[in-house]
């Protein structure tokens, strides 16, 4: 006997939902009864991921954003609450690499884009939410970091402190949220087979990699219900995920 869907009836956000992790975990919230709204810059690719859902039987909407106009994303909050009163989950999977290049060669405008996509843009997301999770009844927000941040990598230094300040923010709105029904962790998905992986170490051997859906599969308890995580980095282990094979993974 199948086991019912763990996220029926939920409502989830997923940003970045058009490849790598974005799309696994929305797929994955799809295929467990929640109702996914896709979020991405591409429409094109959110069409496409949207085949997938509702070839599966699940149900999303999309919704084109660029993570980049910031006053857009201010926007979020009260679209959703006109259409579904709350938000259950919130994945914030989007995130872009920029330049691997020493800080005195990095371009002004390119340091600012890796900080708008991947900090400020959560901050915006947090801000424009916060009361639309409050209303669920276990609110749950997932931000993913990387082990960059702790800032012992040479090259990387606008992903790496993005990523940084992206922690301190996720856990600051933890110690926020400790005494209602939000709950907010950071997931640490380690090396990944994603085009921003390739992008950063092309060449490297994709087979040892984890595939978005194994992580996926991994991160999905920490936003059920019961899940009492709040403010911690959990790292991904491949012991602890189903193995999925390389063709499964739309990482381009």
């Amino acid at each position: 006997m199948a086991s019912p869907p763990r996220f029926k009836d939920r409502i989830a956000l997923v940003t970045g939902a058009s490849r790598g992790l974005g799309r696994a975990m929305a797929l994955a919230l799809a295929r467990e009864g929640a109702h996914v709204v896709i979020s991405a810059r591409t429409q094109g690719a959110l069409e496409e991921v949207d085949d997938e859902i509702r070839a599966t039987g699940g149900h999303a909407t999309i919704l084109k954003l660029d993570l980049r106009a910031q006053d857009r994303i201010d926007q979020l909050g009260p679209v959703l609450f006109q259409r579904w009163g709350k938000l259950d989950i919130l994945v914030a999977a989007a995130g872009v690499l920029g330049p691997l290049s020493p800080l005195p060669h990095v371009a002004a405008d390119a340091w600012e884009s890796v900080k708008d996509v991947n900090l400020n843009a959560n901050w915006r997301l947090i801000r424009t939410l916060d009361p639309l999770l409050r209303r669920s009844d276990a609110g749950r927000a997932l931000f993913v970091t990387d082990a960059a941040a702790a800032g012992d990598l040479a090259y990387w230094g606008p992903y790496a402190v993005s990523k940084a300040g992206l922690e301190t923010l996720a856990k600051s709105y933890a110690r926020e949220v400790v005494n209602t029904s939000v709950r907010v962790a950071l997931i640490d998905p380690g090396p990944m087979r994603t085009a921003l992986r390739a992008k950063a170490f092309p060449g490297e051997d994709r087979s040892k990699l984890a595939a978005p859906e194994q992580v996926a599969t991994f991160a999905l308890p920490l936003l059920l219900a019961s899940s009492t995580e709040n403010g911690g980095v959990v790292r991904f282990s491949a012991e602890a995920a189903p193995a999925v094979p390389l063709a499964a993974s739309n990482d381009v």
